[in-house]
């Protein structure tokens, strides 16, 4: 079954078809930047663009950066505030004449690398942490997800998480990569106390860097990086999409 993925990002929205049977992509990847300011309208018509140059016709699933319960948005921690109890299935359904499924972009790639990744098929419990802007979490357990975790957003160390150890930190306070491996690991120290996951698999940009502060991960848990990389939104989004229709 081929499903159009759509991963919705501050910077670019991203999109192909996907095979939901192999995980490989059956279109060319196409990204067009996210409109600034992002409000649900210009991101409608972003969205709409994309559809048409695709030239796709059927359902297509959604990744999204916030917490999206029974198709509303919930929380706009890193997108436009004028998100906020946007009934998001709708508004993508009826821009694009097409019936669109939106969930959480973390728990997408997550879904992506259960289904194709570094936790292929795996059915005990297991934390995906998706590391950029903020930091993305979902957390699966028999192959069945628990939506919008978002503990990226627990306090830590005097704030939140995110604020912390996410990869915009890190460039943020030009930490290299031991030094913010070593804040990394105290998060997920305590992460792992909380949910004693079996894995946590690292997604976002540096998964790609994970040799650079692997030494510094010296907790109990195994801790591995994503093997979709940058296409985990794409395909977790088409996943999710079968699994609602």
């Amino acid at each position: 079954m081929d499903i159009l993925g759509i991963d919705i990002g501050g910077s670019g929205i991203k999109g192909a078809i996907v095979d939901t049977q192999t995980g490989e992509l059956k279109s060319e990847r196409i990204r067009i930047p996210t409109p600034q300011p992002a409000t649900p309208e210009a991101v409608a018509n972003t969205l709409k663009k994309l559809v048409d140059q695709i030239g796709y016709k059927g359902v297509i699933g959604c990744g999204f950066p916030a917490r999206v319960i029974n198709g509303e948005v919930l929380t706009a921690a890193n997108i436009d505030k004028s998100w906020i109890n946007v009934k998001v299935e709708e508004l993508f359904s009826q821009a694009t004449g097409q019936k669109v499924f939106v969930a959480n972009d973390a728990d997408v790639a997550g879904l992506a690398e259960l289904s194709f990744g570094a936790v292929k098929d795996y059915k005990g419990p297991v934390l995906f942490l998706t590391l950029g802007t903020g930091i993305g979490s979902a957390l699966f357990i028999n192959g069945q997800m628990y939506p919008n975790t978002e503990f990226g957003h627990l306090k830590f160390k005097g704030d939140i998480a995110e604020h912390y150890c996410s990869d915009s930190v890190r460039e943020k306070e030009d930490l290299g990569y031991k030094e913010w491996g070593e804040r990394l690991n105290k998060f997920l120290e305590y992460i792992a106390f909380l949910t004693q996951p079996d894995f946590i698999v690292l997604g976002g940009g540096v998964s790609k860097k994970f040799k650079k502060y692997e030494s510094k991960l010296t907790l109990n848990t195994k801790v591995v990086p994503a093997a979709t990389l940058n296409l985990a939104g794409i395909i977790g989004a088409a996943m999710y999409a079968k699994s609602k229709s």
